[in-house]
């Protein structure tokens, strides 16, 4: 298990490090994050939802994603409510109170043996009981088909006041029998500090599970740190296996929005300035890194009205919250600053979320959003869009330009059209997320705007390179040999 000193310090990159490095040393890897918060996600073959970390993870062990590798996904919908995404399908909106705390009936034969009680016995659970088991049922099926398998922690490891109710983190190494890696960030400062304190606060038996330290995102001469090793070693009794060094030229997909605030955020003369409207809660924006590689193209984020008419291409992106959104379009004046740029003939895109806003009117009669029953939409494109309880998630193919191309459905809501790209005069609508990784969509974006030549390396092409460049990255930095050592438990 990679587990942290806190949030965004970059587990998930090195978990997908390890899957390919395994992957090259000849093993049948395979990802594992019990429980993920973002919302950045992923359609499965079978067509189910899982965090696009761990679709990244999988891609990178060169295997099928599948909803066993993150069977618990909770997707944020206000600053209390989250959608629980149980084993790839929604099953409602929790509370963070309900989660814990909410009773329910349920047949105990569900439970693993270890986890049945007196609790067990009334077959009363609470749901937080339920999705435990279901989380160990689903590791439990994972490793019965690959290994090794490389876990994901979530956040810090040290949040000693959610120890009894954490799914994710030492309670599933405990049950998992894994060893653990600590990832500490000394970008963000105090990785004395915080890997001390991370180890220091765990129980005598969860403490032992600890074998090794990396140290992430280190910048400059890495000799000035031999000492600072040799101290974190001394003071933790735990070997630092590598120093990771920042990099800048490997790019994989993020998986949540606090890579945001490193994004571009303004026009860029002599490119085409493609804005993407940022929405408070916007999801799935790895649907413009291929976009953004794009030497022709100078993307950004904004929400600034003069930005939005300035630029030659407007992208309104997916959304988890399509209602709340658009209301927020209408009142810091982004709706008119597009519907007025696209009057004046620049090009406006909707996908999924941003598809529903382009369209006539978004209705959510049942109340599954919120309390906003209806808005007109931008009126860009002749679609009336009913939010439903039913979520549509499937990979597709589609046709653009004479040309097959892929991606995958994820949302909640029906248009009334079975047209899976939905054209008008300077204006594009889709449902299907990826849209802009083919090729063939974005030389039809950019054919009367190009500024350079077009880039001859698929999107495909181009993310096994950066997984075998991140697998070389890592090799060079970390101690493998070491690593098996660990893992074989001879450490």
């Amino acid at each position: 298990m990679l587990a942290g000193t806190g949030s965004d310090v970059g587990k998930s990159v090195i978990a997908a490090a390890l899957c390919r490095i395994f992957k090259q040393d000849g093993y049948l890897p395979a990802p594992f994050k019990a429980q993920n918060m973002a919302l950045n996600s992923y359609a499965t073959p079978e067509g189910f939802e899982i965090g696009r970390a761990q679709a990244v993870q999988a891609e990178a062990a060169g295997i099928p994603c599948h909803t066993d590798m993150n069977p618990l996904l909770l997707k944020p919908q206000s600053d209390h409510t989250s959608q629980v995404v149980l084993n790839g399908k929604p099953i409602g909106n929790k509370s963070a109170y309900d989660f814990y705390r909410e009773q329910l009936k349920v047949n105990s034969d569900k439970f693993p043996t270890e986890q049945r009680s007196a609790e067990a016995n009334s077959s009363l659970f609470t749901f937080h009981s339920y999705l435990k088991a279901e989380v160990c049922a689903a590791f439990d099926r994972l490793a019965s088909r690959y290994h090794p398998i490389v876990m994901e922690g979530a956040g810090s490891i040290s949040e000693i006041n959610l120890r009894d109710t954490d799914l994710v983190n030492m309670p599933m190494a405990r049950y998992a029998n894994a060893d653990v890696i600590l990832v500490g960030d000394i970008d963000r400062g105090g990785v004395f500090a915080s890997v001390y304190g991370s180890i220091l606060l765990q129980t005598p038996e969860d403490r032992k599970r600890i074998k090794g330290i990396i140290i992430n995102k280190f910048r400059g001469d890495m000799r000035l740190f031999e000492e600072g090793r040799r101290m974190l070693e001394d003071i933790c009794s735990v070997p630092v296996l590598g120093v990771v060094p920042y990099f800048k030229d490997i790019y994989i997909e993020e998986e949540d929005s606090v890579s945001l605030e490193k994004k571009q955020r303004e026009l860029i003369e002599g490119k085409v300035n493609v804005a993407v409207v940022l929405l408070r809660h916007i999801s799935n924006f790895t649907d413009f890194d291929t976009l953004e590689r794009d030497p022709r193209v100078n993307l950004f984020y904004t929400n600034n009205v003069s930005d939005i008419s300035q630029a030659d291409i407007i992208i309104l992106p997916g959304t988890k919250s399509t209602l709340d959104d658009l209301l927020e379009l209408r009142r810091n004046g982004c709706a008119q600053a597009i519907v007025r740029a696209h009057r004046d003939g620049k090009t406006v895109i909707g996908i999924c979320g941003g598809y529903q806003m382009l369209g006539q009117a978004v209705s959510d009669p049942d109340g599954i959003e919120g309390t906003i029953a209806s808005l007109p939409g931008l009126g860009l494109l002749p679609i009336h869009t009913t939010i439903t309880s039913e979520k549509t998630t499937r990979q597709v193919t589609f046709q653009f330009e004479g040309q097959a191309c892929q991606g995958y459905e994820i949302h909640q809501g029906v248009s009334n059209t079975d047209q899976p790209i939905l054209q008008t005069t300077h204006c594009i609508g889709t449902y299907i997320h990826g849209f802009l990784d083919n090729q063939p969509v974005i030389d039809y974006l950019l054919k009367d705007k190009a500024v350079a030549a077009a880039p001859v390396q698929s999107y495909a092409e181009f993310k096994q390179l950066q997984y075998d460049k991140l697998a070389d990255h890592v090799r060079k930095h970390v101690d493998i040999p070491r690593l098996y050592h660990i893992l074989q438990g001879n450490d």
